[in-house]
């Protein structure tokens, strides 16, 4: 939901712009940065979410080609790469805010290093629901699907 709100705003954000270009003749130089800036955070939830849904790519019709024992191996073991996946997301992410944390953005008061939160974030949610999808195999339950 809140990939949601953060896309309407990103559409109220470039109306803003265009508003501000054809109508005042005046552009807002704020309101593309943060329709960029909000993009990065949009993107980075509905990765999250594509994670927990299971909407990543996957070979599920080989893997169903499989003995039923092997297929839960491979299951986990896409789990457990998908969190190490979320988990290098973290670091990384972690590693590029920190760096650039103390430059400004020329177009926003915010710190240049905003633009690495969402990774931050999306990877520690890769994880949590890479070890949801894990528990869930290994109690042989499924996991129900955010959009119903």
């Amino acid at each position: 939901m809140l990939a949601v709100v953060l896309l309407i705003a990103v559409i109220l954000c470039v109306q803003w712009q265009v508003f501000g270009r054809y109508v005042m003749n005046d552009t807002p130089t704020w309101a593309e940065a943060l329709a960029l800036l909000l993009v990065l955070f949009v993107t980075a939830f509905g990765l999250a979410v594509g994670v927990r849904d299971a909407g990543h790519i996957g070979l599920e019709s080989m893997v169903a080609l499989l003995p039923e024992a092997w297929q839960r191996r491979i299951e986990l073991a896409i789990h457990a790469l998908v969190a190490l996946f979320g988990g290098l997301m973290v670091w990384g992410g972690w590693v590029w805010a920190s760096a650039k944390w103390n430059e400004k953005k020329p177009m926003l008061p915010v710190p240049d290093g905003i633009d690495y939160v969402p990774v931050i974030i999306a990877g520690l949610l890769i994880v949590l629901f890479s070890a949801e999808h894990f528990i869930a195999i290994l109690r042989g339950v499924d996991v129900e699907p955010a959009w119903n």
